[in-house]
């Protein structure tokens, strides 16, 4: 559904209760075209994942209050700290009064509990956090794709993996969800990134670890950043992608 004819900005739900709030960036402002993604998680504690850039604040929020008042938000969560995934923070914390950054530990203590207006729900790797009919899990995954403080939500309820930067794919006219081949994409959007500015990629020793980690929560959707979320009805389709991917970064 569009919520804002302007900027193109949508919001479907792709899992229950889960919902991709997208806002596209033509080619005319970025080569190829991008999309930048959120994910409201309608429960009890409302939860988004990603902020969004600031300047992208008012296009959220009214997003979100298509399908619950943006101030009954809870949680703001995010994968590291960015401007595309926390830009908003403060924004989405001065209008609602219940909320608070959702962060691994390492990101609250060496920046969220300084940047952001209160201080941080930090959460430690392999914790659950109800937020009602569903418990989110905290994965750290430092330096995957990059940033040491970077970490991943997983919604049990759903099986749904907030998976952030990994498989970011390129274009503006990316459908909700596909169960297409987000792999190829999102590598050929990364030799085509590195050219440009390098890789993103930074990895690390423990990659194949995480990796595993992933993987043993058998997810059933990939809930992307950048592109369309993933998802293919299958137990183990989200894995073997995740797999794949895995076999690319430690290359």
């Amino acid at each position: 559904m569009i919520t804002n004819p302007q900027s193109g900005t949508t919001i479907d739900e792709i899992a229950d209760g889960i919902y991709r709030i997208s806002t596209p960036v033509p080619p005319t402002v970025m080569p190829g075209g991008f999309s930048f993604n959120q994910y409201l998680i309608a429960d009890a504690a409302p939860t988004i994942f990603h902020a969004g850039p600031r300047r992208m604040f008012p296009l959220v929020r009214e997003a979100i209050n298509t399908v619950l008042p943006a101030e009954r938000l809870r949680y703001i969560s995010f994968s590291h700290v960015e401007a595309d995934e926390c830009g908003g923070l403060n924004d989405f914390l001065a209008i609602a009064p219940e909320a608070v950054p959702l962060c691994s530990r390492v990101a609250a203590q060496v920046s969220i509990n300084d940047m952001a207006s209160r201080p941080a729900r930090a959460m430690a790797d392999g914790e659950a956090l109800s937020i009602g009919s569903r418990e989110l899990e905290w994965i750290d995954a430092p330096h995957l794709p990059h940033n040491w403080e970077t970490g991943y939500l997983f919604d049990r309820h759903t099986r749904t993996f907030f998976c952030g930067d990994l498989f970011t794919q390129g274009g503006h006219q990316t459908p909700a969800l596909t169960a297409g081949d987000i792999l190829g994409s999102s590598e050929a959007f990364r030799a085509g990134s590195s050219a440009v500015m390098g890789d993103y990629v930074s990895g690390s020793r423990n990659s194949r670890k995480i990796f595993d980690r992933m993987i043993a929560l058998a997810p059933l959707t990939l809930a992307c950043m950048h592109g369309s979320a993933w998802h293919d009805g299958t137990p183990t389709g989200a894995g073997a992608l995740l797999i794949a991917l895995a076999d690319k970064i430690s290359a």
